[in-house]
């Protein structure tokens, strides 16, 4: 893993003439791309850039849907990709029935499967395994804002009162699994801190507007909005300008996208976890060229990028650097 994490940082280096002059490797990237989360363009982006530094001739078929709504139009690109037969195939699992999709593919054993934004591998899959795991840890990141967001409101307290904090969830499956059940299971551990309500939005900005509004009519007292998406994290940021809240609720983004990045410059979003995102479309790159130049088993099974908390007052210096590292080929 460690020399391969390197490669991912390092200049790419290109194939061998030999490479350069094969039949054009085919892929397809089915992504729920149509969210405010800049994440997935700039995937494809970096996965494209890199694909040309290394001079690996290539075919890329992108379809691009909403998260959670659009699961029957998912249905029908995947569908559309399979036929096309692609040689790897770039897919995420952000809802209940991704699982079954992707099990089928891996029953089928082709095209080779690269999931992306997932870095917890499922035991059920040890004996058919995907390509490749690609993404950022959604524990690790949601852990160390936990950890931040309870040390800043200890440090406020004045009273025994308990915090009180809402749970914006993306829609049931992974994502919300790994972020929002991994927040809650930080706070169960602490006694000072409870939760007053949670809601299930399917990554939607306008549910969690209506999920913010609906929780601050009952609940006045609240200190705390977890939301486990850049749109969920935007949808709730309406509500509280809406409510003249800002600045007096903490909220974070997910990611560290350009939105989230713009928020937290306007001293909106209290904090986010900034994934040095291109990373995640050079190791897809660097994955298939290995595979292509019969080196596999170079590469990791899973491949789970930096990460790095920004806050609310970081420095326009501190925040372009990190920006240059971040969309290094998506800018």
């Amino acid at each position: 893993m460690n020399s391969f994490s390197e490669q991912v940082r390092s200049p790419s280096q290109a194939v061998s003439q030999k490479y350069q002059q094969a039949p054009p490797v085919k892929l397809a990237v089915v992504y729920p791309a149509i969210q405010s989360s800049d994440y997935w363009l700039r995937s494809t982006a970096a996965f494209e850039a890199r694909l040309k530094e290394l001079r690996l001739p290539y075919e890329l078929k992108t379809y691009y849907s909403r998260p959670s709504v659009d699961l029957s139009l998912q249905a029908e690109q995947l569908g559309d990709a399979i036929r096309w037969k692609p040689d790897y195939l770039i897919f995420t699992m952000d809802a209940l029935r991704h699982r079954s999709m992707i099990e089928r593919l891996l029953v089928r054993g082709k095209p080779k499967l690269i999931l992306q934004n997932i870095t917890t591998p499922f035991k059920q899959w040890r004996q058919k395994k995907p390509f490749l795991y690609v993404g950022f840890d959604h524990e690790t990141g949601t852990r160390i804002m936990a950890d931040r967001m309870h040390e800043i409101l200890s440090q406020k307290k004045e009273t025994d009162k308990k915090t009180r904090y809402l749970m914006l969830y993306f829609s049931r499956g992974y994502v919300s699994q790994m972020r929002g059940d991994t927040f809650v299971d930080q706070m169960n551990q602490r006694t000072d801190i409870e939760q007053v309500a949670s809601y299930f939005t399917d990554g939607s900005r306008k549910k969690a507007y209506q999920a913010t509004i609906a929780t601050l009519s009952e609940h006045q007292d609240l200190d705390l909005i977890f939301a486990c998406s850049t749109d969920i994290a935007l949808g709730a940021l309406d509500a509280l300008r809406e409510k003249n809240l800002v600045g007096k609720i903490m909220i974070n983004g997910w990611g560290g996208g350009s939105s989230e990045l713009a928020a937290i410059q306007n001293q909106e979003l209290d904090m986010t976890v900034m994934r040095l995102n291109d990373d995640n479309g050079v190791a897809m790159a660097e994955a298939i060229r290995l595979d292509i130049e019969g080196k596999a088993t170079q590469i990791p099974h899973i491949y789970s990028g930096d990460i790095h908390l920004i806050e609310k007052g970081v420095t326009e210096t501190e925040l372009k650097v990190l920006q240059k590292q971040a969309f290094r080929y998506s800018h």
